[in-house]
């Protein structure tokens, strides 16, 4: 089992998001084809707080997931040992999506994704944000493969 990580460098080669839409901070305990932990900081300078409710600043929902989603897109580019940003990892489903508390900011996000399924371009994971040992949120998602 080889464990890798990612900072923000490399995620920048292995996924085409850039800001205000990159989401994720580094990678870490990256394992090939079975899971990787993805930090994401959040701070109040994020360009959604504005109209999501700037009195009482909330992490949107769907943000969280995206952010699964794309610490699951690193995940399967380090599996596949692809280095180029122009292949896209692609959401095609989200199930049995719960959120539990609000991420504000100030917060730090892991974002933990497991491989249930790969075949052939697709690939169904298990995903959960944490914040201090917290479960925020939680998801199932797939993604499919477009090079």
């Amino acid at each position: 089992m080889n464990k890798d990580c990612c900072n923000i460098d490399e995620i920048k080669r292995l996924i085409p998001h850039r800001y205000p839409f990159l989401l994720i901070d580094k990678v870490i305990n990256i394992v090939k084809n079975e899971s990787a932990t993805g930090i994401k900081n959040v701070t109040v300078n994020e360009p959604y707080f504005q109209g999501h409710f700037p009195s009482s600043p909330v992490l949107p929902g769907v943000l969280q997931i995206e952010s699964m989603a794309q610490t699951a897109a690193v995940l399967v580019a380090k599996s596949l040992d692809i280095s180029d940003s122009s292949a896209l990892v692609l959401l095609t489903t989200i199930d049995k999506a719960k959120f539990r508390r609000p991420v504000t900011p100030g917060d730090s996000m892991s974002l933990s994704v497991t491989v249930q399924k790969m075949r052939n371009k697709l690939w169904k994971f298990e995903g959960e944000v944490i914040v201090n040992s917290q479960k925020m949120s939680e998801c199932e998602f797939s993604a499919m493969m477009r090079f």
